[in-house]
């Protein structure tokens, strides 16, 4: 039998995980990318837009979609950041809140489900892998050592 790659895990893992939760928000008339979103947002303060992108691990143009038809949906309003006349703070509206507990109930409903199917200790080992295979990749230590 042919060995499985760590990478291949990964990303037929991951896409299980978006297709459930794609699944899930659409019973919300939603997507994933939106309840992330949402999730990412602080509930109170707002968040500035350019913080999201690197929060949430997106290119700027992709969230610019997203924030654009959340703002059509009611979800999101757009207002000047006073601290910053340039830049814009991305802030909930009652609609958003109410998709955002949504989303959460389904995130955590997701977290508790593998914590009751996976042991402490098994999960503790996912995490710390998880930790090491983002730290050799920020850190360049995976293509990047042999070019220095």
């Amino acid at each position: 039998m042919k060995e499985i790659t760590i990478d291949y895990i990964l990303r037929t893992t991951w896409l299980a995980v978006q297709k459930m939760y794609n699944e899930e928000a659409a019973k919300f008339g939603t997507t994933m990318a939106t309840g992330f979103t949402l999730l990412s947002i602080d509930r109170e303060k707002g968040t500035p837009s350019t913080a999201l992108g690197p929060m949430m691990g997106m290119e700027a143009t992709s969230l610019s979609r997203i924030l654009k038809s959340m703002e059509q949906k009611g979800l999101i309003e757009r207002k000047p950041n006073p601290d910053d006349g340039r830049g814009v703070i991305v802030h909930l509206t009652p609609f958003g809140r109410e998709k955002r507990e949504y989303s959460k109930e389904r995130v955590l409903t997701f977290n508790e489900t593998i914590k009751k199917n996976v042991s402490e200790e098994k999960l503790k080992h996912f995490y710390e892998v998880a930790d090491l295979i983002n730290e050799l990749i920020s850190n360049k230590k995976i293509y990047d050592q042999n070019d220095k």
